[in-house]
């Protein structure tokens, strides 16, 4: 059974971190990809970043390139994500999925498709 822990948000002031945890179970890290997701109050779920251990690659938001990092752990079967200078219009619910299930193929060019998901977790950037 796939499942998708999220962890590590809170509340934080503007320029301050976090970082994020997607502690995932049921697959391998090596062969699907997993990205983080992010959606605020009245506003669309965007995709924010992804990694793809399979296809080498990692996808981020353009907007936030530069200020966000994915990593993971094999070992502890887990994705990070890192946070930096944080914005208030960060605040979000912060979501992983992966690209595990029936769309599964095309990794980071797949997350629109991603089926499975964690259940979230808090960020909110405010002093």
């Amino acid at each position: 059974q796939v499942q998708l822990l999220e962890s590590g948000g809170g509340l934080v002031q503007p320029g301050g971190s976090l970082r994020l945890s997607c502690a995932t179970s049921g697959f391998s890290l090596d062969d699907y990809a997993v990205g983080w997701f992010r959606q605020a109050p009245g506003k669309l779920r965007e995709g924010v970043s992804c990694i793809s251990i399979r296809d080498g690659t990692t996808y981020y938001a353009p907007s936030l390139k530069g200020r966000f990092t994915i990593s993971r752990d094999n070992a502890k079967n887990t994705v990070y994500l890192q946070m930096n200078s944080l914005k208030p219009e960060d605040t979000a619910t912060y979501y992983c999925a992966t690209e595990y299930g029936p769309a599964a193929g095309y990794g980071c060019n797949g997350m629109a498709d991603f089926g499975s998901w964690g259940q979230g977790t808090v960020v909110t950037v405010s002093s």
